[in-house]
């Protein structure tokens, strides 16, 4: 699959919660056929070095990149190298996890795993490169209710010029994306543990994906997603006291956090702790009616139908709930365009421009908007001759 390099306009960056339980006071985990402890952890699941790079990859920098003064043009370069019919023509694989020498080996990454890769010979090349965390868009079924909530990793790339540069292996569409932020490499090695813990449990290994995702925690204790999934493990592992504690602490840590939220309802379901889960329920239906994306995605619906009257109205208490997103404009200047409404359109994707972050989205409106007003100078011709 090929990547995508685009350059950023802004880069907003959200802070995080700061740490308060201790990961080394953490219950150990009760198998049939054993116990494991914090203890046995660092030699359970040790953490490679992610950016370390050999020769081979040194050498490839050098081919590539060598003699050339300009951090950008390093960059394309390098980016260039790697994927989209380059040297290592690097392939999109949502199971290789790994460190940056097992991805330039064996040509294939996740989305984080080409994270360390790009990152390690950015920095070999003497560019600024960082690990970015995106937060996708919850999605909704046809019911109302949640699906999923996605998490996806690339790199952000700060040149000369003071731009940053994002660079992706598996990019995803703007809309999809609903928050992003800066992490450091330590975070990272936390989500690569992470990731060998949800493919663990994913199996039902217990034994495996538990000391990966304590490993996770002890590197990185900060980010309310991997409380959760530990929780989860606990949960399986039939220790529900333990596991509700977890996910309370992450709501501790944030708390929006609509998959605790969705975590809790889960476990008291199983229990038949009825008051508990009318509670969270309750709470989630609030979260629920809160969140901007929601009353977007229920405009999508009734868009779907041909119902375009009735997506403005969803769209419109979208923007009530998140007045500044260039997404949420676009797609209801399009709605005023189904709706003939060629002024209003033109009004929206004009303020869609002006909140916009990636050149790519500011690039992708001034073309609709070009679209319109050749549409509007149209009408007007037309009006003209009659």
């Amino acid at each position: 699959m090929a990547g995508a390099l685009c350059a950023l306009l802004l880069q907003a960056c959200a802070g995080l919660a700061p740490a308060g339980r201790s990961v080394g006071e953490l219950p150990p985990l009760q198998l049939p056929d054993r116990t494991l402890a914090v203890a046995a952890v660092a030699s359970l699941a040790p953490t490679p070095d992610l950016l370390a790079t050999n020769q081979s990859m040194r050498a490839f920098v050098q081919r590539y990149t060598g003699g050339v003064r300009s951090s950008r043009q390093r960059l394309m370069l390098l980016h260039s190298a790697l994927i989209g019919g380059g040297l290592l023509d690097l392939q999109y694989d949502s199971t290789a996890d790994g460190t940056a020498r097992e991805v330039f080996r064996r040509g294939t990454a996740n989305c984080l795993s080409y994270a360390s890769l790009f990152v390690a010979l950015a920095r070999e090349a003497g560019l600024d490169a960082s690990y970015q965390w995106l937060e996708m868009r919850p999605q909704w079924s046809r019911s109302g209710e949640r699906v999923m909530l996605r998490l996806h990793v690339n790199v952000a790339v700060k040149v000369g010029s003071g731009r940053r540069y994002v660079v992706d292996l598996d990019p995803l569409p703007s809309r999809a994306v609903s928050g992003s932020r800066m992490i450091s490499d330590r975070d990272a090695q936390a989500l690569y543990h992470n990731n060998l813990a949800m493919q663990a449990l994913a199996g039902e290994d217990l034994a495996t994906a538990w000391p990966h995702a304590v490993r996770a925690l002890q590197l990185s204790s900060r980010l309310p997603y991997l409380w959760l999934n530990l929780g989860a493990i606990y949960r399986l592992a039939g220790q529900h006291r333990v596991a509700e504690s977890l996910y309370l602490y992450a709501l501790q840590l944030d708390p929006w956090d609509r998959s605790a939220m969705n975590n809790l309802v889960v476990l008291y379901t199983l229990e038949g702790r009825e008051a508990d889960r009318r509670y969270w329920e309750a709470r989630v239906e609030h979260y629920r009616d809160a969140n901007p994306y929601y009353h977007a995605w229920l405009g999508d619906m009734a868009g779907e139908q041909g119902d375009w009257r009735a997506a403005l109205r969803h769209y419109r208490d979208a923007l009530q709930r998140l007045p500044g997103d260039s997404d949420l404009l676009y797609s209801t200047g399009l709605i005023h365009y189904r709706l003939d409404d060629l002024a209003a359109a033109a009004s929206y994707i004009r303020r869609a421009m002006e909140a916009a972050t990636l050149r790519s989205e500011v690039d992708t409106y001034r073309l609709q908007l070009q679209a319109l007003r050749r549409g509007q100078l149209a009408a007007v011709e037309n009006r003209a001759q009659r």
